[in-house]
């Protein structure tokens, strides 16, 4: 039987056994990680790190708020630490160190199909979402004018009905 349980209620027993090199599969919630990581569908694979942490690695870490996240490095800041965003989204998160890192994606499971961070087509899927960001970051900001144009429109046209009846 399984049942859902938070981070939280299981944070100590997840970090004794990545300290003792097991590893700890879970399925994450939230759309932040998305397309890659579909919520509560899709499950990871964490290990505990070995030494400092790359590029485009998956961590797990714990906020200053508390709360857990799972979010790809996109960069590192100038005092070591490091700059993590999810996949769906565009705003940067700072402030992330080595001590707030309790463990890292090395594989995951989609579709019930394995999937390691090594392999090629996860390559090619990190490549293509990363090096797109521009282009979709200028779409969505696109798509978001325009819903606003023609929701104020439709408000006009909904105001001039009302006057001329």
């Amino acid at each position: 039987m399984n049942k859902e349980v938070t981070i939280d209620d299981i944070i100590e027993i997840l970090v004794e056994k990545l300290e003792n090199g097991g590893t700890v599969t879970f399925s994450p919630s939230g759309t932040s990680m998305l397309p890659m990581l579909r919520d509560g569908e899709d499950v990871v694979v964490l290990s505990k790190p070995k030494g400092r942490l790359h590029l485009f690695d998956i961590p797990l870490y714990k906020r200053k708020d508390g709360s857990y996240v799972l979010h790809r490095i996109v960069d590192f800041d100038a005092d070591g630490g490091y700059v993590l965003r999810g996949d769906n989204q565009f705003t940067k998160e700072h402030g992330i160190y080595d001590e707030d890192i309790y463990g890292v994606v090395t594989a995951f499971y989609r579709k019930g199909k394995s999937y390691t961070t090594n392999s090629l087509p996860y390559r090619m899927y990190l490549n293509l979402w990363f090096y797109s960001k521009v282009f979709r970051h200028l779409y969505f900001i696109v798509k978001n004018k325009m819903a606003g144009f023609f929701d104020k429109k439709d408000k006009a046209d909904d105001e001039n009905k009302t006057e001329q009846n």
